[in-house]
């Protein structure tokens, strides 16, 4: 079978999967058009993380298991963008909170300065510590009486400075800050993967692996323990949406009747509506980065970010800064997975810390970004969709198995026991199998690179 043959056969195979849970109410599927939706906009986004991911590693050969940090960042991106401001949150603290911080960057900056003007020995020393420990102080000072301030407005329902949205109590009617806050969160990931990878690129790849998971993990607590920022744990809700609600399209007399004329209920109609206004708005964003990575890639840009991923000394000996075109690398991918991360609180509503997990975020697109062809962008995609369609069908997939295998037998028998819990663990031994069966018979991916 030739290459492009294959690659039809696996598209068309991928995307029969799809059409089948929404179409077909047999076996594991459930023949819902709603639940068909909801896991393909999902796959877009998991998708878009891929996609990202296979930039650091399929184009630079960079282990990032930092991915859940970058995420989170756009997640909370999508909160400083598109919730209004808390009301009296500045003048309670917000001035100083901004104060603190930027006196917290200006300790550091001047700190480096000095070091860069002073010769090494113990007046540089002192000085250093004179810096840092006196700015920490200070910072805390005026950082800290801030975010008291903030965190006693109305703890229950605030107890945070808010975001950008100025559409008062009508902030929800401006649903296009939701896109906009997209590529913020695209830019707050890039920001934190520049100051990442100017301290941990110089590193060896496993180190950098560490490096990258330990960074996430101190993101990921900052925005669950920082309740000026973000709420913390008790979560942010009524984040506005770039569609429709439904309940507006159930009042609205000639939605109806068009979905009358579709033979379709008001309920049912407005909920396929907003789930494919939603796919429409993320398959155009995955279509804009997959046309720029390709770019990428064909270009002597890409070309030599595949020479220095294939041997870095020869790279290195050509002239050509390693360590500048990694931290390119590093920068962007983490970009277009902050991007992912705000249209995924977008869809959601809310942000909610505690789901970030490393099962979810990291080792999960990590399975699609090696299942579907590292180095290859259309496999990295193609591995985003198939892999998610595994993750959430192979729930039910372990139930009828369960149902089967214990199909006449006392519920209280030892085996139909352990059974009934099969249903829970077939996710991770379903990703365990195909990462085993890939390996071991496509190396390379589905969908290798050429």
């Amino acid at each position: 079978m030739s290459f492009s043959l294959r690659n039809t056969f696996l598209v068309l195979f991928v995307a029969g999967l799809y059409v089948l849970e929404g179409t077909t109410d047999f076996w594991i599927f459930s023949g819902s058009p709603d639940s068909a939706l909801k896991m393909l906009n999902f796959a877009l986004i998991s998708a878009i993380m891929a996609l990202g991911v296979n930039l650091q590693w399929g184009f630079a050969g960079l282990f990032n298991v930092g991915i859940m940090g970058f995420v989170a960042l756009g997640g909370l991106a999508a909160v400083l963008i598109s919730m209004p401001p808390t009301e009296g949150a500045m003048a309670a603290g917000g001035w100083r909170v901004l104060l603190g911080l930027v006196m917290g960057a200006a300790t550091i900056v001047l700190t480096v300065l000095v070091r860069a003007k002073m010769p090494a020995g113990t007046a540089r020393v002192l000085a250093t510590i004179i810096l840092l420990v006196g700015g920490f102080f200070l910072f805390r000072w005026v950082f800290d009486g801030g975010v008291e301030g903030i965190e006693a407005i109305n703890p229950a329902l605030f107890g945070n400075i808010g975001g950008l949205n100025f559409g008062g109590e009508n902030y929800k009617d401006y649903g296009w800050m939701a896109i906009v806050a997209w590529p913020v969160g695209g830019l707050f990931a890039a920001a934190a993967a520049w100051v990442i990878g100017k301290t941990a690129l110089g590193l060896r790849s496993d180190y950098l692996a560490i490096a990258t998971l330990g960074i996430a993990e101190i993101i990921l607590a900052v925005i669950k323990n920082e309740d000026w920022l973000s709420r913390g744990v008790k979560n942010v809700t009524g984040l506005p949406r770039p569609v429709p609600y439904e309940i507006d399209l159930q009042n609205d007399p000639g939605f109806t009747e068009k979905a009358a004329s579709w033979g379709l209920d008001p309920m049912t109609a407005s909920t396929l509506y907003v789930k494919i206004g939603y796919s429409l708005l993320f398959t155009v964003f995955l279509i804009a980065l997959l046309w720029l990575a390709q770019r990428a890639l064909s270009s002597p840009w890409g070309r030599m970010m595949r020479a220095i991923r294939d041997n870095e000394t020869a790279a290195e000996a050509m002239g050509k800064d390693v360590t500048a075109r990694h931290l390119q690398i590093f920068i962007l991918g983490s970009a277009i997975c902050g991007i992912a991360g705000a249209m995924m609180v977008t869809i959601d509503g809310q942000l909610t810390p505690t789901t970030y997990q490393p099962l979810r975020f990291t080792f999960l697109i990590w399975v699609m970004v090696i299942v579907g062809g590292s180095g290859n962008n259309f496999g990295a995609v193609l591995g985003g969709f198939l892999v998610w369609w595994l993750w959430v069908m192979v729930e039910p997939l372990g139930l009828w198995i369960a149902d089967v295998t214990t199909a006449g037998l006392d519920p209280t028998n030892w085996f139909a026991i352990r059974m009934s819990e099969f249903g829970a663990h077939m996710r991770l031994l379903t990703m365990g199998i195909v990462m085993l069966l890939v390996l071991r018979f496509s190396p390379r991916g589905l969908m290798p690179e050429k």
